[in-house]
């Protein structure tokens, strides 16, 4: 395996070190996801039944206390909640996209992995090739079919090696991408829905003055 390997050539140390990339930023994000994982039903239950209460302190250090996007969204929220519906929304809001680059921090990385890793992959084969033909000149003059195609083997080993970097990339890159997807339509209902009980009960109060 590590003669196939140092055969491939240079390009293979390169797509050796993309593929140790890919693994540390898919560890990462798995990392990060599992880090700031949140009930968020629970979260909002918990939030809400204190809120309720009048017992804002307590709902912000509810927030303190499981730190992730979700709850950064919620804190503004809850300590703007004296301010116009309007202003309360634009603020959440802005520390939203404040938290969306942090869920795609990395992912950018892994989508250009994928797409470069089978371009490599063929370059060092197309490199390979050229190699193979200029010994085969130098050595007889007219190549030897038997050893132009153990050569041209030879060379296929990176692009072998590209598609194997690649395929677990753009898997992983899709997946991480989708879930960031999933993650800010979550954000923008859970900000919304926040905003509208924030609203709601402040409307009683309002009335009585």
């Amino acid at each position: 395996m590590i003669q196939i390997f140092i055969s491939g050539g240079p390009v293979m140390y390169v797509l050796l070190f993309l593929s140790l990339v890919s693994l540390t930023i898919v560890v990462e994000r798995f990392m990060y996801f599992r880090k700031n994982r949140v009930n968020e039903d629970l979260l909002l239950s918990r939030l809400k039944s204190t809120m309720e209460k009048g017992h804002y302190e307590e709902a912000l250090a509810i927030c303190d206390a499981q730190p992730s996007p979700i709850t950064n969204l919620m804190k503004v929220g809850i300590s703007l909640r004296d301010q116009p519906v309007s202003v309360v929304r634009d603020m959440v809001m802005d520390t939203a996209n404040q938290e969306i680059p942090k869920m795609e921090q990395y992912i950018t990385t892994l989508g250009t992995i994928s797409t470069i890793a089978p371009l490599l992959g063929l370059f060092g084969t197309v490199q390979g090739i050229i190699m193979a033909f200029n010994v085969l000149n130098q050595l007889a003059g007219v190549g030897d079919p038997a050893a132009l195609a153990g050569g041209i083997g030879t060379a296929l080993i990176t692009t072998a090696a590209g598609i194997i970097v690649a395929v677990p990339a753009t898997i992983f890159y899709n997946y991480l991408t989708n879930k960031v997807n999933h993650s800010i339509i979550r954000l923008e209902n859970r900000v919304n829905e926040l905003v509208l009980y924030l609203d709601k009960a402040r409307r009683p109060q309002g009335g009585t003055q």
